[in-house]
């Protein structure tokens, strides 16, 4: 029945710094109706959307986290991609923003940053490895090594 995530939203406290933003990032601007300060981005080839909602000035935004899909190939890129929009990447489970990280139990490498009101945002690419069960998130370099010793490990067997 469930295909995919459709549609997502976020409450943000300037409507227009965060349409720049997300066009920044290249999603495109389906709609926008400034009376409720409201804005709907597609994303993809499948026009997932992302609503943005602006908070009645003095209240205070509800932070969230939901990631972008992407292909590993660009995700390598990450960090200078997301430099020259002027975005700083975010540490992740306690490593600094030096390359993606891995989630072995996926596995899946990821980058995350912040947007304007401090949603965290995830770059996240599916690897073409097989889960491993260990306890840390690696870089993607050491998720690498890991993965070349576990199949040199099977094939010594």
């Amino acid at each position: 029945m469930i295909k995919n995530l459709y549609e997502t939203h976020l409450q943000v406290q300037h409507l227009q710094r965060s349409i720049d933003f997300y066009q920044a990032l290249g999603l495109t601007l389906a709609l926008e109706i400034p009376e409720r300060k409201l804005a709907f981005f597609y994303i993809g080839e499948e026009r997932q959307m992302l609503g943005l909602w602006e908070v009645p000035a003095g209240q205070s935004v509800h932070r969230r986290h939901f990631a972008f899909g992407t292909e590993l190939s660009l995700l390598t890129g990450a960090f200078d991609w997301l430099k020259e929009r002027g975005i700083e990447p975010l540490p992740a489970f306690g490593k600094a923003p030096l390359e993606p990280v891995v989630h072995p139990w996926m596995p899946a490498a990821a980058v995350y940053f912040p947007d304007p009101d401090e949603n965290e945002l995830e770059l996240i690419a599916w690897l073409p490895d097989q889960p491993l069960a260990i306890e840390t998130v690696p870089y993607l370099n050491e998720w690498n090594n890991l993965v070349a010793a576990s199949q040199g490990a099977q094939q010594s067997n």
